[in-house]
């Protein structure tokens, strides 16, 4: 027998499989609702229901809302076959607070240079430059951030993609990892504060609703 230090062939759809199941594991070790989003297929995203319109970025389950959960089994039973993007359920442990990228480099600039440790959380960003901040729930959007459609409180009844999720301009990363955040959730007002007073630096936002969301989506 030959030895070889080759390693076996192993497809890039396992291995994107493999990845998002460990992450999904990995949040839902640490209490974050999880449940399967479509996969990006080509320009549009698959969720395999038969029949299915929607080709942005959605749950793959039709009963996403009862099922999204933390059990081990469970989350390793919905990425056996599929590479399915992980989606943060919220509403529940935490809230989410989706912002232009002007706007999220300016308030995580002031959390740092404050150090202020109430502020300090996990920050997602997209490829499309979707900055989201993750906060304590139950907090209802300021009227001056809830004026902008650029502006998306997502609570009860919604979710957001979370690393390594791929969306249709590039894969979901980590700003603030939950980790260097020791998966701890900022209070929602000190951060919507921090935007707010950001707001004044960037420019007024023109008259369209983000891609990947939807109007149904805006508000908690």
């Amino acid at each position: 027998m030959r030895w070889t230090d080759h390693r076996p062939f192993v497809r890039p759809a396992v291995l994107d499989r493999r990845r998002l199941r460990r992450a999904a594991l990995r949040y839902a070790e640490h209490g974050w609702p999880v449940t399967p989003g479509a996969r990006l297929t080509g320009h549009r995203f698959a969720c395999g229901r038969p029949g299915c319109p929607i080709m942005a970025c959605h749950p793959a389950l039709d009963s996403w809302q009862e099922t999204a959960g933390t059990e081990a089994a469970r989350v390793r039973a919905w990425w056996r076959h599929e590479p399915y993007n992980v989606l943060l359920v919220t509403g529940r442990r935490f809230d989410a607070l989706e912002v232009p990228a002007a706007l999220g480099v300016r308030a995580l600039g002031a959390v740092r240079l404050h150090r202020r440790p109430d502020a300090h959380g996990p920050v997602a960003v997209t490829a499309a430059g979707r900055w989201i901040f993750l906060v304590t729930p139950g907090r209802p959007l300021r009227s001056e951030l809830d004026q902008r459609l650029d502006v998306v409180h997502h609570g009860l009844g919604s979710w957001v993609p979370a690393a390594p999720s791929r969306m249709l301009e590039g894969p979901v990363r980590w700003a603030v990892p939950p980790e260097q955040a020791r998966w701890r959730l900022p209070d929602a007002e000190v951060v919507q504060a921090r935007l707010a007073d950001a707001l004044g630096a960037v420019r007024a936002p023109q008259l369209t609703v983000p891609r990947q969301m939807s109007t149904a989506r805006r508000g908690g």
